[in-house]
């Protein structure tokens, strides 16, 4: 287990733990305080990761080559999802699965549980079938158009 992880399961605890002490009166801030550790995580971690990018594009360019998993949409894994928004949508789901599951754990137990967790599957298997296509073809769209104007 990374120290980072580890780091955020304490954290977790002790909303857990701070909830159980102070009530439900204080949850709602509780759990915006642990989205806030949470969302700063996930920031930290996206900076790097393109960070990391765009440094092998930057050397990619410097040899004359093609970075690694650049390539055109629609080539290679996935259904014209590049890997960066692979790599973006399963940190999200997972990052987010965390809160989720301590507040359905806490609030409704085991099938609140249960149910959390079949809809963060059902998500993240629509998105690597392609299901979100329509939305990057709006987005692509979109960004076309601000460029013809």
């Amino acid at each position: 287990m990374d120290s980072r992880d580890a780091d955020l399961k304490r954290e977790l605890d002790a909303t857990l733990q701070t909830r159980k002490e102070l009530g439900a009166e204080y949850e709602t801030e509780l759990v915006d305080s642990f989205m806030e550790k949470v969302e700063q995580r996930f920031n930290d971690t996206a900076d790097r990761h393109v960070r990391r990018q765009l440094a092998e594009q930057q050397m990619a360019a410097a040899r004359g080559t093609r970075p690694h998993g650049t390539g055109r949409p629609g080539q290679g894994a996935g259904v014209g999802i590049g890997f960066g928004e692979r790599f973006a949508f399963v940190a999200t789901s997972l990052v987010l699965a965390i809160p989720l599951s301590a507040i359905a754990a806490v609030n409704t137990g085991l099938s609140g549980l249960v149910v959390t967790w079949a809809g963060i599957v059902a998500v993240n298997a629509v998105h690597a079938s392609g299901g979100f296509a329509w939305l990057r073809r709006l987005r692509r769209e979109k960004s076309h158009s601000e460029w013809d104007e």
